[in-house]
């Protein structure tokens, strides 16, 4: 799911206006000149007068925006505002006292010390239709005025309907029935479901499934009983059903809803009707339908024959008893009072037992769940009080909901955001009344303080240059969701009983307790005994992006200021906090983007609040995260975290992990867990100098970034009107260079600034970064903007909270690591890169000494910030009186050698391939790139003598770099003409090379380069042209590809073909997003056959890393990994790649290939049926290719264990 806004002004304008911010100057009245020049002659040729058309805007285009515009601040309650452009500086206007910013008014005559101002034609209308609707106003005003006097105006009372319209005459009987309700319940459920027509079809009900319409509803019932408006829940549902098309929209989900909330209040009236309902729309009541029936026969204590007749009903339709204790989401106190009613009939009933925990008996993982043998996992180096000091931090932050905001003016907007919400829930109360889904309930879930409290926070944080609308809308809904579930947790006792179960989960991790059967956290929790988290599912993308686009009106609507705040005690108006602009992709394409006011910016940096704002799943936490448990369980301690990162709105992936067998994810849980288990701290000396650059001017150079005011100027602003198109045209594109790179400017100086003040803020604390996966199964951080993915600086300002001794052989690796960093030796053997160290340890030494007024050896390094950091853990370690003694903190890495060609040649037993990605053992690291480079000159000295000009033209200029990215991104599946762009780029930039050639150069190359691949790498060309035309034929069939990771991981690919989704209409702007994660749609081919082979292969390398990372946590080591860069202590680098080989061999021993190829026949080759001839044919040929696995070569994986550079 992806979502994009294309804006779309109150007048509907789809024209191109000129970006927020952009100089445009008046010329004549109904024209625009300025840059552009006046219009040209009526005497043009007709391309030019085209070109004008298409380059100028007249008067029409100019009045439309201009009318939407004060009809956007008219509903706003201000009077006028610049549309184009807004400057920090107060720009007084004559005959204006408040210093406010106006468009030209009609100044009247005979003013005294008033130049004339001109007026147009356009101002004139603008000003009598502001009269107009002003008149209007006053005047329902003073009809209500006088209707209110008189006595005429009267208030009805809302009604809500409660008994239903049903179209079954038979079941209309019972809405007047002769006995009591609780009489009625077991007939109603026995009675047939009305019968429905051929062409009525009922909606499936799984997520994933349902239209927007009908996720919208589901939603909204679900948060009526969390918001105890059940009654409107009610009343919204009768409607529906009264009605034959909105009744298409009702699933049984949304009915057993309902139900389950009258159950919970012991309600059988209400419980009859919605029953009846179920019957009178064709539909039979499930497991949840008969536990809310019976939860409430519980609740009323009544007599066994009503429960009898409801068991014997639910038994005849082949429904299990102890399926409503095991199968159903209940409560503990709902399962109680079901099982009291149960108990009126069977009074020997027992809850089905828990089975014993079930344990994964995949063969990859069949060491790490061994109860033999021995282990050794690691302990943190915290105590348990400190640890349990640490989870009472972490829980006040995940529960505060006060944070530091603006002071000046907060009161004030703080109250009437209250006054705003208060008005549009009675609005949107109304909708529901009427019939209509609104999202009142939805507002209704936070306090209303809590919520204009979140709102003036995400004005806090919004940037000079403004949010993207829908992005901010994204945002609103995101946080009010986050602030749900922590409140509903509170409301539920969840909190207490996280405080019990973790304390005791801390003696598992602590140094100084012992449990006594040691084993992995997750399995730890498991025995505890913990609740089950609530399960909260997000909403679906309709009410999210509905959601947000409220609140963000509410906030442009609620927050104004003074136009003028020099004189605060003076007469000022009001000007708005927020205003709406809109910003051009293209031609046809407008961003709506929501600015804050420049005198509100200065205001907010002349206050220089020294604190940022952050939420909680965005900040590393200060404890342990939960282990992972399940796909819903794990991470943060209460704010929701989602265990698959997908693409918004997109729940088929969710489905999968709920759907397959528990055991299946335990690997995966159990590697996330580990991985997050890593505790963190800042590295303060790096941290002191980055700070010192980031406060001058920055250094673009050490990935430090520069402030805006340093971005490039145009040598000219403005031209006279005379200057000539061409030079105008450039003045234009300089203008538009120079934009784009002071907003990619400010761009990374915001990410930096985040990155530096969570550094700040976490030092001389010990942190710890939750993770979660892909739908891959690549793992990542949550937080996302201090990690240890980041950038060099990023990397560099983190190690390992806890130290080891370096050991016999820590140093050397610590060496080895530093020349690793600087790239200098990159092709050289061990030994060398050893040697090397010492001879430049003069180098070393001075940069850790005098890193910015020394040699500055570190700066020449291609990851500076990290060899400086090693080069201090170096000098530190040779320094100590017993360098094996000195305890080192500092993460030292080992990469994977082209690891994506790794993984195919191992798939295919290649030798050739093997050799040249390092699975073969050798004196010294094989460098792929440069065996392609070898290769295609072969081919090229071939060519030019036979004449081929093109390979005449390449000599001496075919390299490694030139050939680098193309080879590394034919695994990742680049297709020829991405790959001759990427030469093309290559070739570009040496400067001897003829330019003209560049164009046949670069397509004779990347024939030549993947001509090299085919004979280096056939294996790997063989099984990438399966897995490409596997997908191809799968997605030709309907259907997306699936497959199962060899650790268990259930992986779909989400590419189908977007459909766009225009939400509401009206307000500031709609919005229209574009949805691929409804499963209804079709496949996308061409992203699913591109996308099928690198996301195999990455599925492949996440497993290999999660298996090394289990085996690693057995041993006691500490490990991360960045994909395929594993991290350890210096100290445990021998064992690290040990395990590391060991377990890349026992993955690709498993028939992998076969494995797959079985699955997919399984999954997308089903028993043939009576089919189109051409159906037939294509799933027929589907089958042949899917059974075509490729053949296997001779090479012998035990080699691997043996190889020095397969990470190094």
């Amino acid at each position: 799911m992806s979502v994009l806004c294309w804006g779309r002004g109150a007048a509907g304008l789809r024209r191109v206006l000129p970006p927020c911010g952009r100089p445009v100057l008046l010329a004549k009245e109904g024209t625009l000149g300025g840059v552009c020049g006046p219009s040209r002659s009526s005497s043009a040729s007709p391309q030019e007068q085209d070109q004008d058309r298409r380059k100028d805007w007249g008067h029409v285009e100019l009045l439309e925006v201009l009318q939407a515009r004060v009809r956007q601040l008219q509903a706003e309650s201000v009077s006028e505002v610049v549309v184009n452009r807004v400057d920090v500086a107060r720009l007084p206007e004559r005959g204006s006292g408040d210093g406010g910013l106006q468009p030209p008014r009609k100044v009247q005559t005979g003013a005294k010390g008033a130049s004339p101002v001109p007026c147009s034609g356009w101002t004139q209308r603008l000003e009598k239709e502001k009269q107009v609707q002003r008149m209007h106003i006053q005047q329902l005003k003073a009809n209500l005025q006088m209707q209110v006097q008189s006595g005429e105006f009267k208030v009805l009372p809302k009604h809500l309907q409660v008994k239903p319209r049903l179209l079954s005459k038979q079941l209309a009987t019972f809405l007047a029935p002769k006995s009591s309700w609780e009489e009625q319940l077991p007939r109603v459920l026995q009675e047939a479901p009305r019968k429905l027509s051929l062409d009525v079809g009922r909606a499936p009900s799984t997520q994933a499934q349902l239209s927007g319409q009908q996720q919208k509803l589901l939603a909204f019932f679900k948060c009526c009983l969390l918001t105890d408006h059940l009654p409107l829940a009610h009343h919204l549902l009768v409607t529906h059903h009264s009605q034959r098309q909105k009744q298409k929209l009702l699933t049984l989900d949304m009915y057993n809803t309902v139900m389950l909330g009258w159950a919970r209040q012991g309600a059988f009236k209400e419980l009859v009707y919605v029953l009846l309902m179920v019957k009178d729309a064709g539909l039979t009541p499930d497991l949840l339908s008969y536990a809310a029936a019976l939860q409430c026969l519980g609740r009323q204590d009544q007599d066994a024959g009503t429960i009898e007749r409801c068991l014997e009903q639910m038994s005849q339709e082949g429904l299990k008893l102890q399926a409503l204790f095991t199968a159903v989401p209940l409560s503990e106190e709902e399962q109680a009072t079901v099982l009291k009613a149960v108990h009126k009939v069977k009074p020997t009933f027992s809850l089905p037992r828990q089975p014993p925990p079930a344990v994964n008996t995949s063969k990859l993982l069949r060491d790490v769940y061994a109860k033999d043998g021995p282990v050794s996992y690691p302990k943190l180096h915290l105590p348990l009080k400190t640890l349990q000091s640490l989870f009472e931090k972490q829980l006040c932050v995940e529960l505060a909901s006060k944070r530091n905001t603006l002071q000046t003016l907060r009161d004030h907007w703080e109250k009437a955001l209250c006054r705003v919400l208060q008005e549009t829930k009675n609005r949107l109360e109304d909708e529901v009344h009427k019939g209509r889904f609104s999202l009142y309930p939805f507002l209704c879930l936070l306090d209303e303080r809590e919520v204009a409290r979140m709102l003036l926070e995400v004005l806090q944080g919004l940037p000079a240059p403004g949010e993207s609308f829908t992005t901010l809308a994204r945002e609103l809904s995101a946080r009010t969701f986050s602030r749900h579930v922590v409140q509903r947790q509170q409301l539920s006792g969840q909190v207490q009983a996280l405080e019990t179960y973790y304390r005791k989960y801390l003696h598992l991790l602590a140094s100084d307790t012992k449990v006594p059967n040691p084993c992995l956290p997750r399995q730890y929790w498991e025995v505890l005994g913990a609740p089950e988290a609530l399960r909260e599912q997000p909403w679906p993308l309709p009410v999210q992006m509905e959601l947000g686009k409220q609140l963000a009106e509410m906030l442009v609507q609620a927050t104004q200021m003074p136009s003028s705040l020099n004189n605060p005690h003076g007469s000022s108006r009001l000007v708005p906090v927020l205003y709406h602009v809109y910003s051009f992709r293209n031609v046809q394409q407008q961003i709506g983007v929501l600015k804050p006011h420049p005198a509100y910016v200065q205001l907010r940096e002349t206050a220089a609040e020294p604190t940022l704002t952050f939420e909680a799943v965005d900040v590393p936490m200060l404890c342990p995260p939960l282990p992972w448990t399940s796909p819903h369980t794990g991470g943060f301690l209460l704010s929701p975290t989602k265990l698959m990162r997908t693409v918004e709105g997109a729940t088929q992936h969710q489905e999968l992990l709920e759907t397959c067998p528990p055991t299946a994810l335990h690997g995966a849980l159990d590697a996330l867990t580990q991985l997050g288990n890593c505790a963190w701290r800042v590295n303060g000396r790096v941290l002191d100098l980055v700070l010192q650059l980031f406060q001058a001017k920055g250094c673009p150079e050490l990935g430090v970034p520069a402030p805006p005011s340093e971005a490039p100027q145009p040598a000219e602003a403005h031209l006279p009107h005379s200057a000539a198109p061409a030079r105008k045209a450039e003045l234009h594109r300089e203008l538009a260079r120079c934009q784009k790179v002071a907003r990619e400017m400010h761009s990374l100086r915001a990410e930096a600034l985040y990155r530096f003040s969570l550094a700040q803020h976490l030092r001389d604390r010990v942190f710890w970064l939750p993770h979660n996966m892909d739908f891959r199964g690549r793992t990542y951080p949550c937080p996302p903007h201090f990690n240890h993915l980041g950038s060099d600086v990023a990397r560099a300002l983190l190690e390992f909270a806890q130290g080891r001794p370096l050991g016999p052989h820590g140093l050397d690796w610590l060496k080895i690591h530093l020349v690793n960093l600087t790239g200098f030796k990159k092709r050289e053997p061990l030994r060398k890169r050893l040697a090397f160290a010492e001879e430049v340890m003069d180098d070393i030494l001075d940069s850790a000494d005098q890193p910015m007024t020394g040699r500055k050896w570190w700066m020449g390094a291609e990851e500076p910030w990290q060899t400086l950091a090693c080069c201090m853990e170096v000098a530190n370690a040779v320094r100590s009186s017993d360098p094996a003694a000195y305890v080192s903190h500092l993460p030292v890495h080992q990469d994977g050698s082209c690891n994506g060609l790794q993984h195919y040649a191992a798939l295919g037993r290649d030798s050739v391939g093997a050799a040249s990605v390092n699975l073969e053992p050798s004196d010294v690291p094989q460098d792929v790139y440069s065996g392609v480079a070898a290769q295609v000159e072969v081919f090229r000295r071939q060519d030019a003598q036979r004449g081929t000009q093109v390979a005449q033209m390449l000599e001496g200029f075919i390299t490694r770099k030139v050939v680098k990215q193309t080879v590394m991104t034919v695994v990742y599946g680049v297709t020829r003409y991405g790959g001759r762009l990427q030469i093309e780029k290559r070739l570009r930039e040496l400067t001897d090379f003829p330019q003209e050639f560049v164009w046949e150069a670069s397509h004779y190359l990347v024939r030549q380069v993947f001509k090299s691949l085919q004979e280096m790498f056939s294996g790997t060309r063989a099984i990438q042209h399966w897995l490409t035309e596997s997908a191809r034929l799968i997605s030709h069939m309907g259907s997306v590809v699936e497959w199962v990771t060899p650790l268990g991981i259930p992986i779909i690919q989400p590419y189908r073909l977007e459909l766009k989704v225009k939400q509401v209409g009206g307000g500031i702007q709609s919005i229209t997003y574009t949805h691929n994660g409804d499963i209804s749609q079709k496949p996308n081919t061409r992203k699913q056959k591109n996308g099928f082979p690198p996301n195999f292969i990455h599925s492949l390398d996440s497993s290999h890393m999660m298996l090394t990372a289990l085996h690693c946590y057995r041993k006691g080591l500490t490990f991360v990994s960045v994909h395929d860069c594993y991290w350890t202590h210096a100290a445990d680098v021998t064992v690290m790649n040990q395990v590391c080989r060991e377990q890349f061999v026992r993955l690709h021993s498993e028939p992998i290939l076969e494995d797959l190829s079985r699955f997919l026949v399984r999954r997308f080759c089903p028993d043939p049926r009576p089919q189109k001839l051409s159906r037939c044919w294509e799933a027929s040929q589907l089958k042949a290719t899917l059974q075509a696995v490729p053949k296997p070569g001779a090479f012998d994986l035990e080699r691997v264990k043996h190889s020095t550079y397969f990470f190094s």
